[in-house]
């Protein structure tokens, strides 16, 4: 056997925005090399990444939150490395592998009140699972999403999001409705039509970084099931612990929702899981008899590295602390930024829970910044926010993200072991980052006029 993965890779570190180009999404290249973004990284540890110079980048995007415990966590290689020293018979599709039973155990027992898990390959499979489960036991067909919300891309998915620009072209697309986030009056509205089968909701959203009002998760609750409708809360990327509780929904008092969905930290960052999580009676209206054993499943549900990994994140999340940890660096952060924004009118909120915070931008009060930015929002609005994403990337080494399209709002979702040293460093660049732009000039503002000219040209 010829095969060596090692030298195949080390022989073409450098050509990954080629073979993007050629033969897969060429608009990566493209954006990465318009914003400054083109690096090559060779490996991760901890709370950075590493390109091919050797320089370290801090990683406050966790690849969109999948990096709970840090990248490369010893207890999470090893989980792994004996899963595959271990020879599991894989996927005989019919039989019933420990490994499965014990990660679901761990799951149920983070969320009183549910007592049944489907495993499945992402975030938006968990969705479309807690999709096709509320409507077949409630026997109504629309759900309800909130303003803003993103449970995935696949086609049930993409029917509750709600964000728009998600969906042109893909119709026409499940029955459902928007309503604003934590709009009481217009759940009850929608209700009233009689043909709902459940709300989904982020507790913390994910674009934008919004947040459900205090006692609207509750409140909601019993409302659906007034009506006979069922309340899914999508914790997929705030859950496991990111809000400074394991379950985002947790904030808002003993909610139990009827289905909560999960993945991305679950993985350990190494193998794609997603999972659902809901009450027994709801499970068991599809698995109703022998003959529904297969009504709802896919190929590679609960494949053994991926429970194992599984199995080895909950471990560290809990013996390394990370959910304690993220709420007190969180309030680190957002009090160190909250500083910031009573010194720099550009910074119009700080607001998240635990380590999802966003910060939105608005009108700077100084005449050049002002012009500025009047210039940024006529080309599209969005364009400051990245332009302090690129900002503290090519200045201060730091990945952030802008937090939706349309919108002056980034987002940080650091791994939830970061330190003194991280809470630092970001606090630190940020700071230089926007005392630079609220003086309106320089070489921040002159990149903000090359991203002007790629908007108009798009």
């Amino acid at each position: 056997m010829t095969f060596d993965l090692r030298s195949l890779l080390d022989a073409h570190t450098a050509d990954g925005a080629e073979l993007h180009t050629r033969y897969l999404n060429p608009q990566l290249p493209r954006t990465l090399r318009t914003i400054g973004f083109d690096r090559t990284y060779v490996r991760g540890e901890g709370a950075y990444l590493f390109d091919a110079d050797g320089h370290a980048y801090a990683d406050f995007l966790s690849g969109f939150g999948v990096f709970a415990a840090g990248r490369s966590h010893p207890v999470i290689k090893q989980a792994l490395a004996d899963a595959l020293e271990m020879d599991f018979a894989a996927w005989t599709q019919f039989d019933c592998p420990p490994i499965q039973g014990l990660l679901a155990e761990r799951l149920l027992a983070k969320a009183p009140g549910l007592e049944r898990v489907f495993f499945c390959n992402s975030g938006t499979e968990a969705v479309e699972s807690a999709l096709k489960f509320a409507r077949h036991a409630t026997g109504k067909g629309r759900i309800l999403y909130t303003r803003h919300g993103f449970h995935g891309l696949t086609t049930g998915s993409l029917s509750v999001n709600g964000a728009e620009e998600f969906k042109a072209g893909f119709g026409p697309l499940l029955p459902g409705a928007q309503i604003p986030l934590g709009d009481l009056g217009a759940l009850a509205a929608e209700l009233r039509r009689g043909d709902v089968a459940a709300l989904i909701v982020e507790p913390v959203q994910g674009h934008g970084v919004m947040m459900t009002p205090a006692g609207f998760l509750p409140a909601a609750k019993e409302l659906l099931h007034q009506h006979g409708a069922l309340l899914i809360c999508d914790e997929v990327q705030v859950g496991l612990g990111r809000t400074g509780r394991f379950f985002s929904y947790d904030w808002d008092g003993d909610v139990r929702p009827d289905i909560v969905t999960v993945a991305k930290a679950l993985s350990g960052g190494y193998v794609p899981v997603g999972a659902m999580l809901t009450t027994d009676k709801i499970y068991s209206s599809v698995y109703s008899s022998m003959d529904k054993l297969m009504k709802h499943s896919t190929t590679f549900k609960g494949g053994p590295l991926a429970m194992a990994a599984g199995l080895a994140a909950l471990a560290v999340i809990d013996d390394e602390h990370l959910v304690e940890n993220a709420e007190r660096r969180g309030q680190e952060l957002m009090g160190a930024l909250r500083g910031l924004q009573a010194k720099h009118d550009l910074i119009q909120d700080v607001r998240g829970k635990g380590l999802i915070i966003g910060l939105e931008f608005g009108r700077p009060s100084g005449l050049k910044a002002r012009a500025n930015w009047a210039m940024l929002q006529k080309a599209r609005v969005g364009l400051f926010a990245q332009m302090v994403v690129v900002a503290l990337f090519q200045r201060h080494r730091i990945l952030t993200q802008v937090s939706g399209d349309h919108m002056e709002v980034i987002k940080l979702i650091p791994p939830l072991m970061i330190g003194d040293t991280e809470v630092k460093l970001f606090t630190e660049s940020f700071a230089e980052v926007i005392e630079d732009a609220s003086k309106g000039s320089g070489l921040m503002w002159d990149f903000g006029r090359t991203l002007v000219k790629q908007a108009i040209k798009s």
